[in-house]
Formats: C-alpha cells, structure tokens, sequence
C-alpha cells in the first residue's frame, strides 16, 4: 500500500509539472511574448518522470522583462504598454570593413570606371537634382544612383523610431552590411574566391556573435541594394555571373531586402528601386501630387532606355522601332544617343509628366528602377513582362494589375503581332483618369523620405519594408513555439531553380 502511494504522489508531480509547463506556454503565447517562450524551449532544467524520461522547467524567468517599466528601451517608463511594442530593432555593430570603409575609397575602388563618390554623398541620396528645366519642385530632389539603397537605408535605420540598445527586447536584428556596394567592387574579377571573399568573412563573424544563437540568424535581415542575381553565382566557374552571398547557409537563414528577389525564395523581399524624391515633408509629397495631377500631357506613351545587343531575349529594339514609327504619340529618350540626358533628373522627370504611359520592357534583369520613375511622375506603367512588377513588389503595388498598370506580353512585340499605340489608344479617358489616379496614390508608398526631416509624412517604402520584416520574423517565432523545423527547403514554394529556369517561368507566365 505504501509504495502505491509513493508511486501516485510521484505521477501527481509529475502532472503538475506538466500542468505549470502548459500553464506558462499558453500564457506566454497569448501575450505574444515569442522570444521569452523560445528562451524557456532553449534553456530548462531537467526533472525525471517514472524513472524514464525527463521533462524540463525553464531555468530563467519565467516572464519576459520586455515590457517592464524599468527595462523598456530608451527611457520609456509609461508602463507595460508602449507604442513600439513588438517593433524594437537593434543594429548590430558591424566592423567597418562591411559598411563604411567599402564605400570610403569611391573615387575607384567601387566600380573601375565611374567616381561613385557624388551617389554616395547625402547619406546615399547623391547631389542635389539641378533643376535646368523647371521642372522639379525646389527640395527634396537627388541625383540619386539606383544602386544606393544600402546607405540610404542605413541612414534611415539610425532614425528609426523603435531603437534598442538591447538586443534581448528586439522583434528583429538589422545588418548594415553593404553587400551590393562589396560585389560592385568585384563583378568584373575572374577570380570567385576574391568575389566571394566579403561575403564569406561577413557569415564567418554574424554567426559567431551571441545574438545569432536565439533563432540562429532568422531575426536578422539586411539590405543587397542590386538585383539579386548579382549575389547567386550558381557554380564555380569563373566566367559565371556575381558572388555566391545569397547561396551561403548562414544568409539562407536571413531575411534579405533587394531591389529585385528571386519570388520562390522564403528569404528574399523585393523592395522599391530608390528614385529622385526624398521630401522632407508631407505638404512636399502632397504638392507633388497636385502638380502632377494637374499636369498636361502631350504623348501618348514614351519610352526612357537603351537598346540590347541581344535581339531574342530583348525587346527593346523592337519598341523603339514602335515608338519613332508613332512619331507623335510617342516620346522616345535613347540612352545610348542621351546618355548624359538620361542620369538629369530633370529630364527623365519632364519625360514622364509629359506622357499618359511609360514603357517598362525587361533589361540586364526584368525590374527596372524606371518604374518607379515613372510612378513617382504620374505616367502609367506599361509592363511586358510579369516579372517587371507583379512577381515582385507585392508589399507595395496594387494586387489587381489592371489599377495601374498595362500588360502586353513581350511574344506579341517580339513576333509582330501586337501595336504598343493601338492597345494604348483603345484605353478610354475614363479609363486612363482612373488608372492615373491610383499611380498618384502609389507615390508615398514607393519614395524614401528624408530621415533627418523628423519623418513627417505619411508610411513611405521604408515603412512597409519593416513591417514586412516583423512579420516574417514574428511568423517564423510562432513557427519555432509550434515545433515545426524551418529549413529552407521545406519553406521554399519550389525548389531552387537557375536563371534559365527562372526565366522560362515567367515566360509560361505571360
């Protein structure tokens, strides 16, 4: 009798035991308070069951100190509720040799041929736009480079408004590691282990630091300000394309911002191009809405670009062929006749407030910063291609196409079935209003404000790319509480695929 009892006292701790370990699960899970139930899954003492097996209580406390009055960040002492709750960042302190000290020697060592020092001026902004034609408006405008995002992010970052000095109280973890800066300096190198050199050192020490470990880096994300394909060199060899940043492990684990993704990747957010427009002001944003809305336009449709050499995969001849044929309809800037006029903000700015349409066929790569360009001038986007676009910003643009923009496949311009002015034309003016108007309301959401203005307008494409960030960073947390292992392959919505492929996908797209 008296070991039967021994026994069920023994079973009854051992379900309370259970009961207080559910008890502090569930109330940690409705709290939302993720990081403080990863630390009790990651660190616990063991108890035995039955002599079999254990089950393990958290050796910390059991509630988080992120929302106490004596540890919110920055001096908040309002009480357990704050305004930045859930959105705190920390920055990690990178070495310089992964930020600045790659673009201190820009008058060279950037790109060979070109003094990059202007683009890297203004915190990224590059030198004020000059303003020859009348055109812009007296501030806020930049010769801005549409490589530059990695400094102008940064820079943004420094002011954001939910800051910690504690990497234990944030929702997420940026790196200020200028990955597109670094492969710039390296594209044209035959040798891959001096392409790939910074990219590897960089994985080498942020998997090192002590942050790394509370989700093994699937809190941090940094900015790759070039397309994508510039940091997924797809074998060894040295006359293939980029570095292999992307491809190590330790960034497969990271959240990446680009200027252009690869839409399989559970990694890669695609992002805004920067363009000319940093206002300091919502009334700055709001009069460029009203002058462009009132602004008349002569042609019907223009185009901004250079053609390529490469006739089967391009279009661009083929456009331009369309658009001296329209003569007056159509309003046509060649980059490689006007190269100087196609770096003048003003120019390409009077290009797109002049015209109803602006078409956007793929380049080097299926984005182009052209795009954003011409939304920031009210000029309706015209699209060849679903990966110009559709496949990419979907944080930013409308999920119905037709809002905004137009789509006429690349196979009908490359097989001379279809008109570029007939399709445009048919649009009625009803038509063309309303799509104008949604292009309008887009230019907040794609612009980057300037931060040393105190942030006074409204959610611009910083703003959208953070809350994009917390919440894959929160999902993948809920993700981990559940028990559910996060490998790439398994989050992957396809498997890895080359740029052959990728490309054959959006062709099937069309």
């Amino acid at each position: 009798m008296g070991k039967s009892t021994v026994g069920g006292k023994s079973r009854n701790k051992e379900l309370l035991y259970v009961f207080m370990t559910w008890l502090v699960f569930c109330t940690l899970m409705l709290s939302g308070h993720y990081s403080s139930l990863i630390e009790l899954t990651m660190s616990s003492t063991s108890f035995p069951i039955s002599g079999k097996s254990t089950f393990s209580l958290p050796t910390k406390s059991l509630f988080p100190i992120r929302n106490t009055k004596e540890n919110l960040p920055d001096g908040k002492k309002d009480g357990v509720l704050d305004s930045c709750s859930g959105r705190y960042i920390y920055i990690h302190d990178l070495p310089s040799r992964f930020n600045v000290d790659i673009i201190k020697n820009c008058n060279s060592s950037l790109i060979k041929w070109f003094d990059m020092c202007k683009c890297v001026m203004n915190g990224g902004f590059g030198p004020p736009a000059t303003n020859s034609r009348d055109i812009l408006q007296e501030h806020g405008w930049y010769a801005t480079d549409q490589f530059s995002l990695e400094v102008i992010f940064h820079n943004r970052m420094k002011k954001y408004q939910c800051l910690t000095n504690e990497s234990s109280l944030a929702s997420a973890i940026y790196v200020p590691f200028y990955a597109g800066h670094d492969v710039s300096r390296y594209l044209w190198e035959s040798n891959i282990s001096v392409r790939d050199a910074a990219g590897v050192d960089f994985a080498d020490w942020i998997s090192k630091q002590p942050e790394w470990k509370t989700m093994w880096g699937k809190d941090h994300f940094f900015v790759a300000g070039r397309i994508i394909w510039d940091f997924r060199r797809e074998t060894n060899k040295s006359s293939d394309w980029g570095n292999n940043l992307m491809l190590l492990s330790e960034v497969k684990n990271m959240t990446v911002l680009t200027i252009e993704s690869i839409p399989w990747s559970p990694t890669d957010i695609a992002i805004p191009y920067p363009t000319y427009f940093h206002p300091t002001s919502q009334e700055e944003v709001e009069a460029w809405q009203k002058k462009i809305t009132q602004q008349k336009r002569p042609y019907l449709y223009s185009f901004v670009g250079a053609p390529r050499p490469n006739t089967q995969r391009s279009i661009r001849g083929r456009i331009i062929e369309q658009c001296l044929d329209s003569r007056e309809k159509c309003k046509l800037l060649n980059c490689n006749i006007s190269s100087n006029d196609c770096y003048d903000p003003g120019r390409v700015m009077e290009m797109f407030l002049n015209s109803r349409f602006c078409l956007q066929p793929t380049g080097d790569s299926y984005t182009r910063r052209s795009t954003f360009d011409s939304i920031l001038g009210g000029c309706i986007p015209v699209f060849f291609n679903p990966g110009g676009a559709y496949g990419q910003y979907v944080s930013y643009l409308p999920k119905n196409h037709s809002d905004y923009s137009v789509f006429i496949p690349e196979s009908d311009i490359r097989e001379g079935k279809t008109s570029i002015e007939e399709v445009l034309r048919k649009k009625s003016e009803q038509e063309v209003v309303k799509m104008q108007k949604e292009v309008i309301k887009l230019i907040p959401k794609v612009i980057y404000v300037d931060p040393s203005s105190g942030l006074n307008t409204s959610e611009d494409a910083f703003d959208i790319a953070i809350k994009k960030v917390l919440e894959r960073v929160n999902t993948t947390r809920r993700e981990i509480v559940n028990g559910r292992t996060l490998t790439i392959d398994k989050l992957r919505k396809k498997p890895q695929q080359s740029r052959q492929q990728y490309d054959e996908d959006y062709r099937l797209l069309e």
